[in-house]
């Protein structure tokens, strides 16, 4: 069995969480509002202690070592437990309080519908549901659990899979007539998502193209305005299929390569809904509780 390891200052721990973050010693610094000196200080002083170089020089910057780079990740893991230790037993509430943000798409679409059974995930916790598109930042933001689109490759954040979100090739009636085959989407003008540029590259790649220089000048920060914009004939979107399906029997749009000309598309190349998290934040029950539920749901029944 192996014995305690003796730990060295909480202090000298801080500081070296302050250069690791930033890469930097006078960022590390300005942050802690000591000198770039006795950052130094500190982590010469953690080195010794520890008996492994954990900073090199390399002219004015700095680069951290392999060794400084693991330990960076433990050192992280506790500081994240002690602010949410602290943040849980100084809220002021009797009832357990949990900061749940959504993608306005899939709380329109997906967790509306279920609000009754979401509520009774967590009966006697006080949830405070928020919707944002942009990227959430759970510490910056005090957000307990989120669902957000993307790729689930979050290096900051525990993150599963709720629901992939293939997308369809859509674009208004009368512009399909110029679309007889893939080459032809380099012709048109491609609606641009904000949130992702490797939505159309990873599509043009899948259908044997080779991918232009992408033309940003119109980006779309939400799906419900990209559809719109296809609607009204600005260009070739990409559209939810549940949408898609939609538009298409109402004659809205149109699906100029058909409606599954991605389908067999690797899934790692398919956005999804994610529902993410941190370690310590999952160890309150409250929050364990709610992420239980969402893992549970079969999200394809919208």
């Amino acid at each position: 069995m192996t014995g305690r390891v003796r730990l060295p200052s909480l202090n000298a721990l801080r500081v070296f969480h302050a250069v690791a973050r930033s890469r930097s010693l006078v960022k590390a610094a300005e942050e802690l509002r000591v000198s770039p000196q006795a950052v130094g200080q500190q982590i010469r002083q953690l080195e010794e202690a520890l008996g492994v170089t954990l900073v090199e020089r390399e002219g004015r910057s700095i680069r951290l070592t392999d060794a400084a780079i693991a330990l960076s990740y433990h050192v992280r893991a506790g500081f994240d437990e002690f602010e949410e230790g602290i943040r849980r037993i100084t809220t002021t509430s009797d009832r357990p309080r949990i900061a749940f943000n959504v993608s306005p798409y899939f709380g329109t679409r997906y967790l509306m519908p279920r609000l009754a059974d979401f509520r009774k995930a967590v009966p006697d916790a006080e949830i405070v549901l928020t919707t944002l598109i942009d990227l959430v930042d759970l510490e910056r933001d005090e957000i307990d659990l989120a669902v957000q689109w993307g790729y689930g490759d979050r290096k900051d954040v525990q993150s599963h899979l709720l629901l992939r979100d293939p997308k369809v090739i859509c674009c208004h009636p009368d512009l399909a007539r110029a679309i007889r085959g893939p080459a032809d989407l380099l012709t048109v003008g491609l609606l641009q998502p904000s949130r992702s540029t490797r939505l159309w590259p990873d599509i043009l790649l899948y259908l044997g193209l080779t991918v232009p220089k992408p033309d940003r000048q119109l980006t779309f920060d939400d799906s419900a305005t990209m559809r719109r914009a296809a609607q009204q004939g600005l260009g070739v979107g990409l559209v939810s299929r549940i949408d898609a399906e939609e538009d298409l029997a109402a004659g809205r749009l149109v699906a100029p390569l058909g409606l599954d000309a991605l389908v067999g598309m690797p899934e790692a190349a398919i956005p999804g809904f994610y529902v993410i998290s941190t370690r310590p934040r999952l160890r309150v029950k409250p929050v364990a509780a709610l992420h239980r539920w969402l893992l549970e749901q079969d999200w394809s029944r919208p």
